[in-house]
């Protein structure tokens, strides 16, 4: 049985989130259509398992005690023509690039958890988008209708969500083809790092690490120790959880144990515009047994946090629940340490990563929505100093990124300015990090990583050493 009847999730541990308020949904102009759409996605199978999402939520676990690191990242929001084995291929290589240079600098596991396979819905800031006095619904995702400004493109489409299944399962079944085919052997993917290192102008700041990750691979490969599982990688699925007709409607049983899932990917986050205490989306994500995200931005208090820890992770699960900061660079220092001391307090452990990318947006002084690189890593070493005073795990990073050569986000060692945002702007909605910019990020955030190591070691020797 797939635990839902007539678009209401069965079972006691699940509310009718039906009955309460839900944001940021489409206003669908066809009922009929929008029945036979979410007939259609119960009859569907399903997109990932049950058991999957339970070992990823033994992998997050890892992270809350410290023992690992989150790399969550992949689009701002993907599109169908976007569904192609170059796009894929390449936002998936550098995930594992950024993932491979974690992996050695942090000496922890990376859990690789992908903003893909799911990602075609964004929430807005506005219901409708006006230009030269002509005013449309917004481009809400592909999952909603198109991103062309005219009336036929800009209504929305409940038939596009069978289209997002479809578009979908064709991205997962690409990424465990790639994952378990040696494509990801960890040998191979730091190799495809050596054209970085040689042609960044920051090359050559990266050049030892990446001198140490080759003579390391190579001491273990001349010793005979190379194990087996270096040549395979876990690699999982998460998107925001915001058209919740879609969501409903690919929730499942578990036949081993009777617990509810949403089968459209193996983690599910809320956004910040949708985890209200007594909203649809929270009462929804209440039901799931999946590991589930919650954006958390600068307005956010620690009565907040405690109410979604007792919403959201009543038993107090290890793995969880993880809560996605997006302070601001400005904010970060002000209003996370306060969070973190609470929920410390209070003896839950979710999972605490940093999304540098919303809290630092603005329009460029030539009209584009961007980035500036700088501040994106001001906002990631401020989650980092916050948790080493408090003695707390950093425990990952989300980011938007795309393995394309674009020019989204100014600044990086490749310095784009900008006059350089409308060389290649393609995201379909917000900037994106391109691989160069993506890479050199997991470098630096491997030199804190490193610097923070050292100071742990230094300030655990005894008194008389350290002087």
């Amino acid at each position: 049985m797939d635990g839902v009847k007539d678009g209401v999730m069965d079972g006691d541990t699940a509310r009718d989130w039906r009955a309460l308020s839900a944001a940021q949904q489409p206003a669908w102009p066809d009922p009929g259509a929008l029945g036979e759409t979410r007939a259609f996605l119960r009859s569907c199978p399903p997109l990932v398992y049950a058991a999957e999402c339970d070992r990823l939520t033994e992998r997050l676990a890892a992270v809350a005690r410290g023992e690992a690191f989150l790399l969550q990242a992949g689009d701002c929001a993907e599109t169908f023509d976007g569904v192609g084995v170059d796009q894929i291929d390449n936002k998936l290589r550098t995930i594992l690039q950024m993932a491979a240079v974690l992996t050695y600098a942090a000496s922890v596991p990376v859990v690789k958890l992908g903003r893909m396979a799911g990602q075609y819905a964004k929430p807005r800031s506005s219901a409708v988008e006006t230009r030269d006095g002509v005013a449309l619904p917004s481009y809400r995702g592909d999952a909603v209708n198109g991103l062309a400004f005219t009336e036929a493109s800009r209504r929305p489409d409940p038939r596009r969500l069978r289209q997002m299944y479809h578009a979908s399962a064709a991205t997962l079944n690409l990424v465990r083809a790639f994952t378990t085919g040696g494509y990801a052997d960890l040998r191979r993917v730091h190799a495809w790092n050596r054209d970085f290192v040689a042609l960044s102008p920051a090359g050559e700041r990266y050049e030892r690490l990446a001198r140490e990750i080759d003579s390391a691979l190579a001491f273990m490969r001349s010793c005979g120790t190379l194990p087996t599982e270096l040549e395979t990688v876990e690699f999982y699925a998460s998107h925001e959880a915001l058209l919740l007709d879609y969501e409903d409607a690919l929730t499942r049983e578990d036949s081993r144990t009777g617990h509810l899932y949403d089968v459209s990917a193996h983690m599910v986050w809320i956004g910040e515009r949708t985890r209200r205490l007594d909203g649809a989306h929270v009462a929804f994500a209440a039901g799931i047994r999946n590991p589930i995200g919650v954006k958390l931005g600068p307005s956010t208090t620690t009565d907040d946090v405690l109410a979604l820890i007792d919403r959201l992770d009543p038993e107090r699960r290890p793995g969880r629940l993880t809560f996605i900061t997006r302070m601001g660079a400005e904010r970060i220092t002000d209003v996370l340490p306060g969070l973190v001391e609470k929920v410390t307090a209070s003896g839950a452990q979710p999972v605490w990563t940093c999304d540098p990318m919303h809290g630092n947006t603005y329009e460029s002084a030539s009209g584009f929505k961007t980035r500036q690189f700088s501040r994106i890593m001001e906002e990631i070493k401020g989650f980092f100093e916050v948790h080493h005073q408090l003695g707390t795990h950093p425990g990952g990073i989300h980011v938007e990124l795309t393995g394309d050569d674009v020019t989204e986000c100014v600044g990086g060692a490749n310095a784009i300015g900008d006059e350089d945002l409308r060389t290649r702007y393609e995201t379909a909605c917000d900037p994106r990090l391109n691989r160069s910019q993506s890479l050199e990020l997991a470098f630096l955030i491997a030199e804190m990583y490193r610097a923070r190591r050292r100071d742990a070691r230094g300030s655990a020797r005894p008194a008389e050493e350290r002087r």
